[in-house]
């Protein structure tokens, strides 16, 4: 099969597999409750505490513990769908994801709920990568797939911005138990559909299994255990304190070891061709920024409405549903416009839109308005969000064989969550350092936390601004166009 932005040749689209959008529908609805289940903790995590007897600080483990193991097997995971079958790992991490998601919902103790999250991540790190790997195998029109990743991306900015609502409505009139308990019948119902509506797809060769890089898949994964825990800690401890240093700085160095063995690999976890195409990696790195300021403005925006505006569960739930209208919107537009102009403007005017937005944000104050302030900074960061994810996502897949699209999407969900780790670890913690050193001077507590957003949200804009600039710079200025060159035909 040709690269996934190959031009489409005459009478692709009308011998496609005719069940591709119905597949594409339970994709999306099982990406959907992955994405969702980020998110969706953040406000429910009071009514946990008080249910299972959580310590301040044990509490944050309910969010890092999926983050920490979904961003540490994503690539791993990416590259077991490419070499055992991408419909084989999507339908075992939803069993994986639907176990644990049970055990999530029935848990009666702190370190039931922690373990059952740490499964969840890695449920995720099997079906998220194999999932986006099985539109290519769908979609073998360049039109076609380019709006297929586009809508695949959409959904994950949907999700995360859905998280609060749903969840500040099941606290409130039913249980937390209910935020992972709904993921019961959407696994069901894909385990169920997904085998009628996607075909297997053929697993590499026995000898690809016999060779698969296991030592690079030890590597990588402890090294980006080590890099994720070592941000993660530094939420709470001093830069330079051991918990954060060492789990860094050892992550670093066994990254570093499994890039120098990854050219004397007989079948290398991530060959190092993977790395030349500058669209690709230029994508990566864009990435990595963006979803640091992403993860962080959604943080700061809910801690924002609770503790500085009084908002309660379901007000601050329903304060993000005008963010989720105008990313869907947005998505949608976006998702038109890449094949006709390509991935390249598409990306740099979101990051530069969600860079306006973010400044624009800075605008709040301790006895700030929602409808003045909050609202019209998170509808231009959402409309900015909008062109960002679907053109991430076509990038991610940029001239990628068909044999690399598991670890393609495997690789950039992994910097995606590496990314919020980074941004909550740097740009969270900058805000509550802030916030603490003036509230210690006498200042007014409500003033020196919105005092301390304001410096996190200036900072996360220079980021966007940055990655603005990589993509501007960097990017193939080709890359995406697929119905131009298909029209060339």
């Amino acid at each position: 099969m040709t690269d996934a932005t190959s031009a489409a040749l005459p009478g692709t689209v009308s011998t496609a597999d005719p069940r591709r959008w119905k597949a594409l529908g339970v994709l999306l609805l099982v990406q959907f409750m992955l994405i969702l289940d980020v998110s969706v903790v953040n406000i429910a995590l009071p009514s946990i505490q008080g249910d299972l007897g959580f310590s301040r600080q044990g509490l944050t483990w309910v969010v890092d513990s999926y983050v920490l193991m979904a961003g540490s097997l994503l690539l791993l995971g990416g590259r077991l769908g490419d070499v055992l079958g991408r419909r084989r790992m999507f339908l075992a991490g939803v069993v994986v994801f639907g176990l644990a998601s049970i055990a999530c919902g029935l848990a009666q103790n702190p370190g039931t709920l922690v373990g059952a999250r740490f499964a969840q991540g890695a449920g995720e790190a099997l079906a998220a990568p194999a999932a986006f790997g099985l539109i290519a195998l769908l979609f073998t029109d360049s039109r076609e797939r380019a709006k297929a990743i586009g809508l695949f991306g959409g959904i994950s900015g949907i999700a995360g911005t859905s998280g609060p609502i749903l969840s500040g409505a099941l606290v409130e009139y039913a249980s937390w138990r209910w935020i992972f308990l709904l993921n019961i019948p959407v696994a069901l119902v894909a385990l169920a559909v997904v085998p009628r509506l996607v075909s297997a797809d053929a697993a590499r060769a026995p000898g690809s299994r016999r060779h698969l890089d296991l030592t690079g898949a030890a590597l990588s994964t402890l090294g980006l255990t080590g890099i994720v825990f070592g941000l993660i800690e530094a939420a709470s401890e001093p830069w330079s304190s051991t918990a954060v240093l060492l789990p860094l700085l050892g992550g670093l160095v066994l990254v570093g070891v499994f890039v120098a063995s990854q050219t004397r690999a007989r079948t290398p976890l991530l060959p190092l061709r993977f790395l030349r195409e500058r669209t690709r990696v230029t994508a990566n790195l864009v990435a990595l920024l963006f979803f640091s300021l992403f993860f962080s403005q959604f943080f700061i925006t809910t801690l924002y409405l609770q503790e500085v505006l009084g908002f309660s569960a379901l007000r601050t739930g329903l304060g993000f549903l005008p963010f989720g209208i105008a990313v869907g919107a947005s998505l949608g537009l976006a998702t038109n416009l890449i094949p006709k102009v390509g991935i390249r403007p598409v990306l740099v005017t979101g990051l530069l839109v969600a860079a306006a937005g973010t400044l624009l944000f800075t605008r709040i104050e301790a006895d700030g308005s929602y409808l003045t302030q909050v609202l019209p900074a998170s509808v231009v960061i959402a409309l900015g969000s909008g062109f960002c994810l679907p053109a991430l996502g076509n990038a991610a897949v940029h001239r990628v064989t068909d044999e690399d699209a598991g670890l393609a999407s495997g690789l950039q969900q992994a910097l995606q969550q590496i990314g919020g780790a980074v941004g909550l670890a740097v740009l969270v913690t900058l805000a509550l350092r802030r916030a603490a050193d003036a509230i210690g001077a006498g200042a007014d507590p409500a003033a020196a936390i919105t005092d301390g957003y304001v410096l996190a949200l200036r900072v996360g804009a220079v980021v966007v601004l940055l990655a603005a600039a990589f993509a501007a710079v960097l990017m193939g200025r080709e890359a995406g166009k697929g119905e131009r060159v298909a029209a060339a035909h």
